[in-house]
């Protein structure tokens, strides 16, 4: 019990979170049994043996006195490519529309020295810090910076994929019909190695729906990716969008692979409209990704209750647009629970959802979970359940990734350092 192991075998008396106490057996980076703790003085007997170093021949079983076991968190919605993290402070300079805050993030990345991937990891080593695997990160593609931010995202993809799973959505930031040459840079982004196609405001921004969806749609069908698109556009011109999207969605066949980030206008419609909108994204398998922001929001339960995925992203973190921003998925649930007046257990486990496993099912992610065969990206947080995790949002003990343990009280080990001891102390 003297150092925490890379690849532990065994995390023994954790809360799973449905409250019982269990041992964890991994092996080959994957979860291999879950057994369910003895009674309460049998438990007592084996935490005095453990506590005395009991830790098995290998010394690789780790005991964490009844810590929450979570399947790794998921950030549904980031953008990796804006974040100033890792450059010094910028003050946050005011914008009024959409179009002018993209003009004046241009102006201020331009003079950025600090490179795209260096930014991007600082922000991904944070990421991992707080207990996430896995992210979906929108990054800009349009005439001004062409492909580079992808590529650079890449580049950290690749160098990060033993600490988290990095999606890349090709994001066209600067409109996708009003902007020369976009629709090229989409399909060149796909080609490269993009995972999915975005969009932005079809009438607010590029004011002509059918043309930026003709193109999006037909570039998912195309390359055979998803659809994540931002939409802010407000009321019933936003919910007439989102009934369009699922149409095409269900055309198309690409139930459960499209999604809409924001979608602000289901917070401030009529109940009718409400009603039918909802009834179309979830006959088309249409997700809706929030971050609980200020003003209008989709409301997380009537859109749960008509049968619409909802789940979770932080949106931007330190960066043009707001200044705000930690990456921690447990406070996002915090805020969006805040947000909607989540305030029951059973409501808080809700919100715990939108950071875990709803927002795995939403990113199409396999093996996710705490049963046997699941991947061992797991987080074991200072909290005796989830509604007290998702209330206080409190310290991550042990963070793991395909088994290796990655961060230990908050602090990253990318490159496998001997963990500082001490992760194996009751919390």
């Amino acid at each position: 019990m003297h150092s925490t192991p890379s690849h532990p075998t065994v995390l023994a008396d954790v809360t799973l979170p449905d409250g019982r106490r269990a041992d964890v057996s991994l092996r080959d980076g994957l979860v291999a049994a879950v057994h369910e703790r003895p009674s309460p003085t049998e438990a007592a007997t084996a935490r005095a043996e453990e506590a005395d170093g009991a830790d098995g021949a290998d010394g690789r079983r780790l005991y964490l006195a009844g810590a929450l076991l979570l399947p790794a968190l998921v950030d549904g919605h980031t953008h990796l490519d804006k974040t100033f993290l890792g450059a010094p402070w910028q003050p946050h300079q005011a914008g009024g529309t959409i179009r002018e805050r993209v003009t004046a993030e241009l102006d201020i990345r331009r003079r950025l020295t600090v490179p795209v991937a260096e930014r991007a990891l600082a922000l991904v080593h944070r990421m991992v810090g707080h207990g996430t695997g896995h992210t979906r990160s929108h990054v800009d593609i349009d005439p001004q910076s062409g492909l580079a931010g992808l590529h650079a995202l890449l580049e950290v993809r690749e160098r990060v994929r033993e600490l988290m799973t990095v999606q890349i959505v090709a994001f066209p930031q600067s409109g996708v019909v009003t902007a020369p040459g976009v629709p090229a840079l989409l399909d060149a982004a796909l080609r490269d190695g993009a995972d999915l196609v975005g969009g932005l405001d079809p009438h607010g921004f590029d004011g002509d729906i059918d043309g930026q969806l003709d193109i999006v749609f037909g570039l998912a069908e195309r390359h055979g990716v998803g659809v994540d698109l931002h939409l802010h556009d407000p009321r019933e011109v936003g919910a007439a969008q989102l009934r369009d999207i699922a149409a095409r969605t269900a055309a198309l066949g690409l139930g459960g692979r499209v999604t809409v980030s924001h979608a602000y206008c289901l917070g401030d419609i009529d109940d009718a409209t409400f009603a039918r909108t909802a009834s179309a994204l979830a006959e088309a398998g249409v997700s809706i990704l929030t971050n609980g922001p200020a003003g209008p929001m989709p409301p997380v339960l009537r859109l749960r209750e008509a049968g619409v995925r909802v789940f979770a992203g932080s949106d931007n973190i330190r960066d043009a647009w707001w200044p705000y921003g930690t990456g921690d998925m447990l406070e996002r649930a915090t805020v969006i629970g805040l947000r909607s007046e989540l305030m029951t257990d059973d409501e808080l486990h809700l919100a715990a959802s939108l950071v875990t496993t709803e927002a795995a099912a939403a990113l199409g992610l396999d093996r996710y979970g705490l049963r046997p065969g699941d991947r061992a990206d797991l987080v074991a947080v200072a909290a005796g359940s989830v509604a007290e995790a998702v209330a206080a949002h409190p310290r991550r003990l042990l963070v793991m990734h395909a088994g290796r343990v990655v961060a230990t009280d908050g602090c990253p080990v990318p490159g496998l350092p001997t963990p500082e001891p001490g992760i194996e102390r009751a919390w």
